[in-house]
């Protein structure tokens, strides 16, 4: 059997144990819904998560294999266990049900709607774990919960939370702890790299506000962090390997116009996730350390948020928000339930 990823017991592993959902009441008529994207559980089952990525469009073999590729070298991703390990968390802090769904693999979306409705849950906040809304992430999200069927429940979306005071708290502390110990390690102030995941260039010129919301994070946590404008910049990453140009600049392309402005190194903080995975692993760990050593600079990484208790935090604000808004109230069992109507 395969060791815990996040070095939980047997007995206690999500993954082990499949189990996507904390906190379930049978009184309760609220539930949160946190969607993520998902990833496969071994390189060999990557083919089979592609064509969940695609919709079933075929890719080029050569692309199969080089993705296959990237998930034999960092062994296993994570993400699905550090998104269950935050389901747990959020229903501790709440104390409410926390349902979890993969649009790409297990545990899948459209099972965790099925269960919502089968306990007979009136109301679902849904929180897309990408906060930066784009049709590319957050709309593929809700077309998945949508396409599940007959949807019993009535469901708020939280279409973006990319400002969120929290959230930006959360980056700021991953960002301080390792970037302070990276400037003593290398001798010198690093320049910081803020990243988000790329999309294709006709997403952003259809008018999505994923690029503006992606910018705004970094901008916010910089200055969360007290930096000053000239400690950071923002770059792209994980550009597509096929379909039309993406937009950027990409990591590497600053990682070279940092170079010739006299560095020797860099700091790389992505704040378009939440949690480790392949593009946290592979494409920072690995692809671009490798670039990086290539032009003998060297690279350092902010720890991802992954069980971080002030994202958990975030989240409740975020769900807490959401209800006042709704008009719903915490009953003293910690249930939260429609206010009732002034006379």
């Amino acid at each position: 059997m395969t060791p815990c990823p996040l070095a939980l017991s047997s007995s206690q592993c999500y993954c082990a144990n499949q189990k996507s959902s904390f906190g379930s009441r049978p009184r309760a008529k609220t539930a949160i819904l946190l969607l993520a994207h998902g990833s496969p559980e071994n390189p060999d089952q990557t083919p089979e998560f592609l064509n969940y990525v695609t919709g079933g469009r075929p890719l080029p073999p050569a692309v199969i294999e080089e993705i296959r590729r990237r998930y034999s070298l960092i062994g296993f991703s994570p993400l699905a266990c550090w998104t269950l390990l935050q389901a747990h968390q959020l229903s501790q802090s709440l104390n409410m049900p926390v349902f979890a769904g993969m649009r790409n693999w297990k545990p899948f979306i459209d099972d965790a709607v099925k269960t919502i409705s089968a306990e007979n849950y009136e109301r679902v906040i849904a929180v897309c774990l990408a906060p930066q809304n784009s049709r590319t992430s957050v709309g593929l999200y809700r077309n998945a919960v949508t396409a599940a069927g007959n949807i019993l429940f009535k469901m708020d979306f939280v279409e973006e939370w990319h400002d969120e005071p929290l959230l930006i708290k959360a980056f700021a502390e991953k960002l301080l702890e390792g970037w302070e110990k990276a400037n003593a390690e290398h001798g010198a102030k690093l320049p910081i790299i803020f990243t988000a995941h790329s999309v294709p260039e006709r997403t952003i010129t259809e008018g999505d506000p994923y690029e503006r919301q992606a910018k705004e994070t970094a901008e916010l946590v910089a200055t969360q962090a007290a930096l000053e404008p000239s400690d950071w910049t923002f770059a792209f990453q994980s550009q597509g390997m096929s379909g039309g140009k993406w937009i950027g600049p990409t990591v590497e392309e600053t990682i070279k116009n940092l170079k010739t402005k006299g560095h020797s190194g860099v700091f790389i903080h992505p704040v378009g996730f939440l949690c480790d995975h392949v593009e946290v692993l592979y494409d920072i760990d690995i692809f671009f350390k490798q670039f990086a050593d290539k032009e003998n600079m060297r690279l350092w990484r902010a720890e991802s948020l992954n069980g971080s208790k002030t994202l958990t935090a975030a989240l409740a604000e975020l769900v807490s928000k959401r209800m006042k808004v709704s008009g719903i109230k915490q009953e003293a069992d910690g249930h939260y339930q429609p206010s009732k109507a002034r006379p």
